[in-house]
């Protein structure tokens, strides 16, 4: 096959990338340009996509062998994933960037420009695990499942890609742990071996998500609402910097309330509110969620899975239904109360070790029996 492989310049794709041609495949390696204005250096572990990071993609590159490229995708990237992002928190919801990344960059504007040039597939370095199933139709299936490290799985974020992107997609490492790969780079002689992983938002490498959205927001002063008593007890600059389950950065001393620690327990956008409240209010059982994206066909009736709601949470047990006339909604009902569910995550269902598919949460609430 003719592989793109996407390397970002860190370790896990520069290994995903001598796994292919190890494998026996035509590789081209590329890297893809997301940032206007990419940084020279990286500041630290956060972020990816600088100067810096692209010449250590080259260099691997160049000690495989392979072609190199470097994709310009910023102008996508921004209004796909950075605007994307920018909207959500505005409407009160809180995004998970990196799936939209992979829907909307890595396995739609990557992959589909690959495909134009006359390549079969697309890498990457996420830690997952492609198996193949004949069904009884006698055609060869590809799934989506977990990788056998967990600590490093990133099948979550994977939850957004559908049958014909599986049928496009290797995921090289899924099958090994993160130690052994950085052992494994260091004897393939990549400079990158102990690079350090980066993490949480690429283009807020400071962490500070907050400050970010309020330089592209502007400061707009609200209320903390008390949402047991409709109480004010508070304010705030900008509704956007908050998520349900945060606890910390409300401004609030305990003693004024009732020594209780409070938490967010949700957003209201169209009136710039925060309600805040106990600890106890922040379990939820029914989840509703849309854009619901099946890797494979969408469940039949109410069925039996594993829900996970963040991409470092547990997997909960749960049932699952989706009405064949809306197949892009799904209602998952919870054995037990989770905490800190916020519209705008992804709820990605399990079974067993398989992705069956993820949808965006647009609500959520507790049965009427207590759980």
């Amino acid at each position: 096959m003719r592989v793109v492989a996407a390397m970002s310049g860190g370790v896990d794709s520069a290994v995903a990338a001598a796994r292919m041609l190890d494998a026996g495949h035509e590789v081209v390696g590329v890297h893809l340009a997301l940032s206007r204005s990419a940084a020279t250096l990286r500041e630290s572990a956060r972020g990816c996509c600088t100067i810096e990071d692209a010449g250590d993609a080259r260099r691997v590159a160049d000690r495989l062998g392979i072609p190199f490229y470097v994709w310009d995708m910023a102008e996508r990237f921004q209004r796909d994933v950075m605007d994307d992002f920018v909207a959500e928190y505005q409407a009160g919801r809180t995004p998970n960037p990196c799936l939209r990344c992979n829907e909307s960059i890595k396995f739609a504007a990557l992959l589909d420009r690959a495909v134009a040039l006359g390549f079969d597939a697309v890498a990457t370095g996420h830690y997952a695990q492609i198996v193949e199933r004949p069904g009884a139709d006698g055609v060869v299936r590809r799934e989506l499942h977990r990788a056998v490290d967990p600590a490093k799985d990133q099948s979550y974020v994977l939850g957004v890609l559908d049958d014909e992107q599986l049928a496009r997609a290797f995921f090289p490492l899924g099958d090994t742990a993160k130690p052994q790969i950085r052992e494994e780079a260091a004897a393939r002689g990549f400079s990158v071996a102990r690079k350090p992983d980066s993490y949480d938002i690429c283009f807020i490498p400071d962490g500070d998500t907050r400050g970010w959205l309020t330089k592209r927001l502007g400061e707009q002063p609200g209320e903390l609402v008390d949402a047991s008593s409709g109480e004010v007890v508070g304010a705030h600059r900008g509704a956007y910097g908050f998520t349900v389950g945060q606890r910390r950065g409300l401004g609030l001393e305990r003693s004024s309330l009732d020594a209780e620690p409070r938490y967010v327990v949700g957003v209201d956008a169209p009136t710039n509110r925060v309600l805040i409240g106990t600890q106890d209010l922040l379990g939820v059982d029914l989840i509703t969620a849309d854009h619901a994206r099946w890797c494979g066909g969408a469940p039949v009736g109410e069925v039996r899975l594993g829900a996970q709601v963040r991409a470092h949470g547990d997997e909960a047990p749960a049932w699952a239904r989706v009405d064949a006339a809306h197949p892009e909604v799904v209602h998952v009902r919870l054995d037990e109360r989770i905490r800190g569910v916020a519209p705008g995550q992804s709820v990605v269902l399990y079974e067993g070790t398989r992705v069956v598919g993820s949808a965006t949460i647009a609500s959520t609430s507790r049965a009427q029996a207590a759980r």
